[in-house]
């Protein structure tokens, strides 16, 4: 905002004069804010009151148009510390007999205690510090549900590795550094859904014995036998591997060797052949001798021959060790068999037959030993019921049977029967319709409030000016008034209230024979009885909730009981009549979006509208304010240049 001096010269209070000119005008720009704001509130309003509408229209009544609501079962059972049953719609009304022969449970495996449970193993604890070796490397099977997965472990795993990748097995794992254990479980119940641990080799079962997880139960007991089985077959696999092993490296290093003779023969055969030495004679003593005179006669031009002697004996050196793993034939090389297979020796055969029947014996020994480092498995276990005289069996503890889904929850006692009682669910239905009429009167109660509210003509959303001069609470109670009185005598509000009050009294058609809600004995009260804004209420006789009808005949809960069908007919065509009628007034318009009941969209262009005429009225109003600082401005210079004349004539005069 620009400086401005005024009333120098002329001694006026300029400022004063211009605020009031200001002020008559700014009046006009006010009542557009008032009317905008009063408008922004009435959009609140509506708002709120087609939330609730929304709300029955969503959720109780959509429910009561349909005949399945009203097909409610319930079911007493005689003892629910064994079994708790969910009644569906399609239950058959019964009495059942049922019995809980076993419940289900999930595999759970308790670790022995590592060491004497006083050496403080943590998470971060490296397996090495529970006696495996460091450099040991093996793998265990984990097998859940059929499917096998494998936990490749060494002494430098920690103990929180090892966890998580039993989780990433598919079990649940935890160590418990108070108790010094691990534990292991299934991470569903049944006995198709447990777990088993075992070793694939000698190294693998002794880990799992320094970590307390060496058991046996019927999954272990078949991977160990089948191992012991094995004995032959792993026993030629290894012999096979071995001899595979051996020849492999054999060739290559032959390959080396054979590779080096070609190279001297490439680079110096001259020189071989100048001194009569065969390259490929087979006298490696002349070949080394010579290669040495020739590197000490010029070390720089057979400076490819510096190592020669000490690779090639390096080499051989290693063939030799090879051969000795290797049967050796009468001429002192490897024998070969008649396909040109080398064959192993039998020192070698015998340390490997050795290896296999020691693993062999472990496992023998893990099935016959009985302690198992104080591991215990608790094998899963299916659920087992009798319904009827009808055995089911489980993976779990919760059965769907014809309608009903049973979740057992103990077994039985010896020659205990527990007895199911299905039947229709009166009280449900009863409870339907009247949380129905519980949410229906509060919106109907709402809307007259509403629409009989006291005038407010005479308040108007207060300015910023106007709210300085008052106190928070007057201010509240102001603005209070005249939110409540928004929708006072609203032509809508008062034509959607109208509709919903005659449908509800018009009653429906059942079976040929008009019926209305005072033939279920639900009626509003008398017009002298009722509360203000309340006589529109729905009471149903006999509700004990209701003080003004508890005392009444229960004839609803009787019709429920007695002709359930008159019921559901009834109000299922009273609840699609009234979901349709607003259906109808809450579908979209050229002036209203689709599920309002109100005309919002030309609510918010007009408070748009209201906006962009603010925004004008402003611009005017600050136009006229600088136009008026202007003139006086301009006054004061006049009065400033007469002032300065009049000086100069005094001065002139001798004045």
């Amino acid at each position: 905002m620009p400086m401005r001096l005024s009333g120098l010269m002329s001694g006026m209070d300029t400022e004063s004069i211009i605020t009031q000119l200001v002020e008559a005008r700014k009046v006009k720009v006010d009542g557009t804010k008032k009317a905008q704001t009063k408008l922004k509130w009435t959009q609140e309003a509506w708002k709120t009151l087609n939330g609730k509408i929304l709300k029955l229209y969503n959720g109780t009544l959509s429910n009561l148009r349909f005949e399945s609501s009203y097909m409610k079962k319930t079911t007493k059972v005689s003892n629910s510390n064994v079994v708790s049953v969910v009644t569906g719609d399609g239950a058959m009304n019964s009495v059942q007999s049922l019995k809980v022969k076993k419940m289900a449970q999930s595999g759970y495996l308790t670790g022995g205690q590592l060491g004497d449970g006083k050496q403080g193993y943590t998470t971060d604890t490296r397996l090495s510090a529970l006696g495996i070796d460091l450099s040991a490397k093996s793998t265990i099977k984990v097998s859940v549900g059929g499917e096998e997965k494998e936990v490749e472990i060494s002494g430098a795993t920690t103990i929180g590795q090892l966890v998580d990748s039993f989780r990433q097995a598919g079990i649940n794992a935890s160590f418990d550094a108070t108790n010094q254990r691990f534990y292991l479980a299934a991470k569903d119940t049944g006995t198709a859904n447990d777990f088993s641990i075992s070793a694939g080799d000698g190294t693998g079962l002794q880990m799992l014995q320094s970590l307390g997880l060496d058991y046996v139960d019927e999954g272990v007991k078949a991977a160990y036998q089948s191992v012991i089985d094995s004995r032959d077959d792993m026993l030629q696999g290894r012999l096979d591997s071995k001899l595979s092993e051996l020849s492999s490296e054999r060739k290559r290093l032959q390959n080396l060797l054979d590779g080096k003779l070609n190279q001297l023969q490439k680079d110096f055969g001259q020189e071989f052949a100048d001194a009569g030495i065969d390259i490929y004679g087979g006298d490696m003593d002349a070949i080394k001798a010579k290669v040495q005179e020739l590197y000490e006669s010029d070390s720089e031009k057979y400076a490819a021959l510096e190592d020669w002697g000490g690779s090639w004996d390096n080499l051989s050196g290693r063939i030799a060790n090879i051969d000795k793993q290797l049967k050796p034939g009468a001429d002192g090389k490897p024998e070969t068999d008649a396909e040109g297979n080398y064959i192993l020796a039998d020192s070698v055969k015998e340390s490997i037959t050795s290896e296999v029947d020691a693993m062999v014996a472990q496992f023998q020994s893990a099935l016959d030993g009985a302690d198992h480092a104080g591991a215990r498995k608790n094998a899963a276990t299916d659920a087992v019921i009798e319904l009827n005289g009808v055995e089911y069996t489980g993976s779990r503890n919760t059965f769907e049977i014809n309608g009903l889904t049973l979740t057992v929850n103990a077994t039985t006692a010896d020659n205990e029967t527990v007895t199911l009682s299905t039947q229709d669910d009166t009280a449900g239905i009863y409870d339907m319709i009247k949380n129905f009429f519980k949410e229906y009167n509060e919106l109907i109660n709402e809307m007259d409030k509403l629409y009989n509210a006291d005038s407010a003509r005479e308040y108007e959303p207060l300015t910023d000016e106007e709210k300085e001069a008052m106190s928070e609470d007057e201010v509240k109670e102001w603005e209070t008034k005249i939110k409540d009185s928004l929708l006072r005598r609203d032509s809508t509000l008062g034509t959607v209230s109208t509709a919903i009050k005659q449908l509800m009294m018009s009653g429906v058609s059942v079976n040929g024979k008009q019926m209305y809600l005072s033939d279920f004995g639900i009626e509003t009260l008398s017009y002298f009885t009722a509360a203000e804004n309340e006589k529109n209420a729905y009471h149903i006789d006999g509700d004990k909730d209701d003080t003004n009808t508890s005392g009444n005949a229960d004839k609803l809960q009787a019709m429920i009981a007695n002709d359930p069908q008159t019921v559901m007919d009834f109000f299922v065509g009273l609840s699609r009549n009234l979901y349709s009628e607003l259906t109808n007034r809450m579908a979209r318009t050229e002036y209203s979006s689709a599920y309002t009941i109100y005309e919002d969209v030309r609510m918010k262009s007009e408070y748009d509208d209201y906006t962009s005429k603010i925004k004008e009225q402003e611009k005017k109003l600050a136009d006229y304010e600088d136009k008026w600082y202007k003139k006086f401005a301009d006054m004061e210079t006049a009065m400033a240049k007469m002032q300065k004349s009049a000086s100069a004539v005094t001065a002139l005069l001798g004045g």
